[in-house]
C-alpha cells in the first residue's frame, strides 16, 4: 500500500511503442480531456438505456454517474481507473418492486430507491470487511460458477419484460425486430469505437429508420420532438426522495453480490493489462462503489457499477491514467444539467427501446456464460450442475417465496440459492473426496 493517499502523477507526452500510460501517469491536458470525452461516450449507451428501462430520469442518471465516478476516484486515492455508470443488475428487481410498465418515468420509483440505498450500504460493508481482512473469503463464497449463474439468471429473468414491452401492436413488434437486426449489423460489420458503441449507434440508426417509417411514410406513431424544442439548455434534473420498504430492500440488497463480482472482475482485468496488482485497493474500490450507489439512490438514480465498456477503451488506447476518468466525470456532470439532453433521450420511441432491451438483457445472460468459460468452470461436477440448474430455473421462472410479511422475488431466490447450494454441495463433495483418503490411512 502506498504511503500517500494520492499518487504523484508523472507526465508523459505520448504512449511509447508497445508501452502504456499507467494509472499514476498522465498525458497533457488536451489529450486527457479528449480521452475523458471518449470514456464519457463509451459509458453513454448503457448509462442512458438502463435508467430508461427502469423509468428513471436519464439526466439524473448521467449526473450521478459523474458524481459517483469522482467519489470513487477520491476513495481509491486516484489509483484505480474506472467509470461508474448505471448497473443493469438493478433493472429486474426495480421493475419487480415498482411494477413499472416501461413507459415514461416510474411513478413508484421511491420504493425502489430505498432498496438501492440498502444495496449500497451492504456493498460498502463488504468493502470495509475486505479492507480489514482481505479478499479470499469473497472468492470462496462467490466463485465464478456462482457469479456466472446469478448473472445469467438476471438476464433470463428480464427476458419476459423485454418481449412484453414490444407486444402492444404488430408494428411495434416489427420495429423491435428491426432494432435487434440493426444492432446486430453494427456489432458484426463495424470496428473500432463504432463497434464499442454498438448499442448507442444501433439505437440512433433504428430511431432514424423509425422516423422514416412514421413521420415520413405514415406508419405507426410519429416521433415527437416538441419536448426537445421546449426544454431549456441548462437546469436541475428531477430528484426523488427514497422510501424504505423492508420487502423492497430485501429484494434489491442482494444485487450487491453482482456488483462485487463486477468490480472484482474489473480490477483483475485492469491488473492483467497493466501488469500491476490492484488487490491492495480492492476494499477501497468496493467502498467507493457502494457509497456512490447510496448517493445515487438518495437523489433518485440507479445503483452504479464499474463499466466494461471503459475497460475496452483502455485496452485500445493503452491509457490507464485515472485523471482521464476525472475528465469523463466532469463531462457527465455538464450533460446532467441539460434538460434538452434529457428530452432528446425521452423522444426515443418505445419499440426501439424495447428492441434494444432484448439485446441488452440477452447480453447479460451471455455474460454469465462468459464468466464460466473464462474461468474454466468444471460442469462434470454434479455440485456445479445442480447449483446452476436450480439457479437458472428459479431466475427465469421468477420463483418467489413469501417470508413473513414480504416476498422474495425470482432474482433474490436465485441469488441466495446459488450461494447456499454452492456452500452446501461443495462441502459435502469435499467431505466425500477426503473420506477414502482417511480410510486408507
Amino acid at each position: 500500500m502506498a504511503s500517500s493517499w494520492f499518487p504523484q502523477w508523472r507526465k508523459k507526452s505520448a504512449v511509447s511503442d508497445g508501452g502504456i500510460i499507467a494509472p499514476d501517469e498522465t498525458l497533457p491536458f488536451g489529450q486527457t480531456a479528449i480521452l475523458g470525452l471518449q470514456h464519457a461516450v463509451a459509458m453513454f449507451g448503457a448509462t442512458v438505456l438502463m435508467p430508461l428501462l427502469m423509468g428513471l430520469d436519464p439526466n439524473l442518471a448521467i449526473l450521478v454517474s459523474g458524481i459517483g465516478t469522482l467519489l470513487f476516484f477520491f476513495v481509491t486515492g486516484g489509483r484505480v481507473p474506472s467509470y461508474l455508470g448505471s448497473s443493469a443488475a438493478f433493472v429486474g428487481v426495480v421493475i419487480a418492486v415498482t411494477g413499472f410498465n416501461g413507459q415514461g418515468l416510474n411513478p413508484h420509483l421511491s420504493v425502489a430507491l430505498g432498496g438501492i440505498i440498502a444495496c449500497g450500504a451492504l456493498y460498502t460493508l463488504v468493502g470495509l470487511i475486505v479492507v480489514k481482512v482481505g479478499t479470499r473469503w469473497i472468492e470462496r463464497l462467490m466463485p465464478p460458477v456462482v457469479t456466472g449463474a446469478v448473472v445469467m439468471a438476471i438476464g433470463l429473468n428480464l427476458a419476459p419484460i423485454a418481449v412484453h414491452s414490444v407486444a402492444a401492436s404488430g408494428f411495434d413488434s416489427w420495429i423491435a425486430v428491426m432494432t435487434v437486426l440493426v444492432i446486430g449489423l453494427v456489432a458484426a460489420f463495424t470496428s473500432g469505437m463504432v463497434q464499442r458503441l454498438l448499442i448507442l449507434v444501433g439505437l440512433i440508426v433504428a430511431w432514424a429508420l423509425y422516423a422514416l417509417l412514421t413521420n415520413v411514410m405514415g406508419f405507426g406513431k410519429p416521433v415527437d420532438f416538441s419536448g426537445v424544442a421546449q426544454a431549456a439548455w441548462f437546469g436541475l434534473p428531477q430528484t426523488t426522495a427514497p422510501v424504505f420498504d423492508i420487502q423492497a430492500m430485501v429484494m434489491i440488497a442482494p444485487v450487491a453480490i453482482i456488483l462485487v463480482a463486477e468490480n472484482l472482475g474489473h480490477l483483475k482485468a485492469v491488473a492483467g493489462m497493466t501488469g500491476r496488482s490492484l488487490d491492495p485497493y480492492m476494499g477501497r474500490a468496493f467502498v467507493g462503489d457502494g457509497l456512490a450507489t447510496i448517493i445515487s439512490g438518495t437523489l433518485g438514480g440507479s445503483g452504479v457499477t464499474t463499466y466494461a465498456e471503459n475497460i475496452g477503451v483502455m485496452a485500445v488506447t493503452k491509457v490507464y491514467s485515472t485523471l482521464a476518468f476525472v475528465a469523463a466525470a466532469i463531462i457527465a456532470l455538464v450533460l446532467g444539467f441539460s434538460p434538452k439532453f434529457g428530452a432528446l433521450i425521452h423522444a426515443i420511441p418505445a419499440p426501439v427501446i424495447g428492441g434494444a432491451s432484448i439485446v441488452v438483457f440477452g447480453l447479460i445472460a451471455v455474460a454469465g456464460a462468459r464468466i464460466w468459460v473464462q474461468n474454466h468452470v468444471d460442469f462434470s461436477q454434479n455440485s456445479n450442475l445442480i447449483m446452476v440448474a436450480t439457479t437458472l430455473v428459479l431466475g427465469a421462472g421468477d420463483f418467489s417465496l413469501n417470508i413473513g410479511g414480504f416476498t422474495l422475488g425470482g432474482i433474490g431466490t436465485a441469488t441466495f440459492a446459488a450461494i447456499l447450494l454452492n456452500v452446501l454441495l461443495r462441502r459435502r463433495g469435499e467431505a466425500l473426496t477426503k473420506r477414502p483418503a482417511r480410510q486408507q490411512g
